[in-house]
């Protein structure tokens, strides 16, 4: 089937949206996902769609039951297998031409410097939990200057930031080294969601359980995420319009129908975010217990 595939047809509806000549840079882009599961697979499959011609994946974990509501690469045919190779023949089944470099054991210290190595985007995707390797992502990601974003699933819409090169990094912004797991998780969810459109329809706050590192998720939200991601990883690739970088946050809420910018200068330091780690702190406690 693959000598069925052409380049310019595949991608050709991009055309309007982009020019020949950007759609061909955005061809010649590596982009690297870190995580594949709810927002990281829809990431992937969003940016394989744009026509990104190589990428780095990274994920250690399999697809289980559980992935069902909210993972594409989640299915009865693909359960016990490892996410990355499940994602990694999705992406090629969308370009066969695309380059997809599979890092299976996710990303650790010692094969991070493989894993962003001539990136022009690093997309996060990896478990909320994950804050070690997250810090870790962002900060290689910030001293060899490629742009890095993350974008939340929170309830029924999503969050999005951008550290861009030479900008506010991850640590200006959330300020978690040095602090207990608990902290960290505050401070993280706190500069995630500024705004906490999300707060007010939880219907079954239990189901948020930090000690067991699970909590409610809805593939909505994953969608928002992506496709949020591919119009700010499209935007980075051509240099084109105006992206809001950290310590700017957006979050938009389809449940709600709101959308909401925010500016945090000195990140979590600042004076409202300090009223919402107030906020926070009690109930991760409670969670805990």
């Amino acid at each position: 089937m693959a000598n069925l595939f052409d380049y310019r047809r595949a991608f050709s509806r991009n055309i309007g949206w982009v020019t020949e000549q950007e759609q061909q840079k955005i061809r010649t882009s590596r982009v690297a996902v870190a995580g594949l599961g709810g927002v990281g697979g829809a990431h992937a499959l969003t940016l394989a769609r744009l026509g990104v011609g190589s990428f780095h994946i990274a994920d250690f974990d399999d697809f289980e039951v559980h992935n069902f509501n909210r993972q594409v690469g989640a299915s009865m045919k693909t359960l016990g297998r490892p996410k990355a190779e499940v994602l990694a023949e999705m992406v090629q089944d969308i370009n066969p031409e695309a380059e997809v470099k599979v890092f299976a054991r996710g990303v650790q210290a010692e094969n991070v410097s493989d894993f962003l190595d001539g990136v022009d985007v690093y997309v996060d995707g990896i478990d909320f939990f994950a804050i070690e390797a997250r810090r870790r992502l962002f900060k290689e990601s910030y001293e060899r200057g490629i742009h890095a974003l993350t974008a939340a699933p929170l309830g029924m819409g999503a969050a999005l930031l951008y550290f861009k090169p030479g900008g506010v990094s991850f640590e200006d912004y959330f300020k978690v080294e040095g602090r207990s797991e608990q902290e960290q998780y505050a401070r993280f969810i706190a500069g995630l969601s500024p705004a906490m459109l999300q707060r007010h329809y939880i219907v079954v706050p239990e189901a948020v359980d930090f000690a067991s590192r699970k909590g409610p998720s809805t593939m909505m939200a994953c969608d928002f995420c992506a496709g949020l991601m591919g119009t700010s990883v499209l935007k980075v690739l051509l240099g084109r319009g105006n992206l809001r970088a950290a310590p700017w946050a957006m979050q938009f809420d389809a449940y709600s129908q709101k959308l909401r910018f925010t500016w945090r200068p000195g990140g979590n330091s600042n004076p409202l975010q300090q009223l919402m780690l107030r906020f926070i702190r009690p109930i991760l406690r409670g969670s805990f217990e």
